[in-house]
């Protein structure tokens, strides 16, 4: 009984943090996000039509930012709580090589899809523009079955917890309509 009530106790405190957090995201949320096809270090295409009905985090790197490599843990922790319901797709872009991507997959033990991008698919996604050309990553993008961008998230100091914390966990579960339940 002490555990449903903790449980209800963090989700009740979960959606006041992700209060704070909605006012903190994104500007690029509430539209389609954007379709690519892009290939992953084994030359394997990745559209992301193929992951209607998932919940998808598309999350845009380089591989040798600090705080880039400490998202990449947390997304791993994401894939082993919620399974098959949530997709990881991480654009690498330029100045990544598959050299450095594969080293970087096999560092952080990354069983997710890492796609290499020219930068198109992320410019579409930052809505980059030649009066706004900076990409500054990482990025993070949660996409809902239907495809629709619903939060999208910078690295700032108000949201540390996205990039570094559980408050990824309370996004998707506002997603999956709760708190998912504990594996045991």
């Amino acid at each position: 009984m002490s555990n449903v009530k903790f449980d209800l106790m963090r989700y009740i405190l979960g959606l006041l943090a992700s209060t704070v957090l909605l006012f903190a995201s994104g500007e690029l949320s509430g539209r389609r996000a954007p379709g690519f096809s892009l290939p992953d270090l084994h030359g394997q295409q990745h559209d992301l039509a193929d992951y209607r009905g998932k919940i998808v985090l598309i999350d845009i790197i380089q591989t040798t930012c600090p705080h880039c490599q400490k998202l990449a843990d947390v997304l791993e922790k994401e894939v082993s709580k919620y399974g098959g319901k949530v997709a990881v797709l991480t654009f690498a872009i330029p100045r990544d090589t598959q050299a450095t991507v594969a080293q970087f997959v096999a560092q952080h033990k990354i069983t997710t899809p890492v796609l290499f991008d020219c930068g198109q698919a992320s410019a579409s996604y930052l809505l980059v523009t030649p009066q706004k050309p900076t990409v500054n990553v990482p990025h993070l993008f949660l996409i809902d079955g239907n495809g629709m961008i619903r939060n999208d998230f910078g690295y700032e100091f108000d949201t540390r917890n996205i990039f570094e914390g559980d408050g990824l966990d309370l996004e998707i579960d506002k997603l999956l309509g709760g708190p998912a339940k504990s594996k045991k």
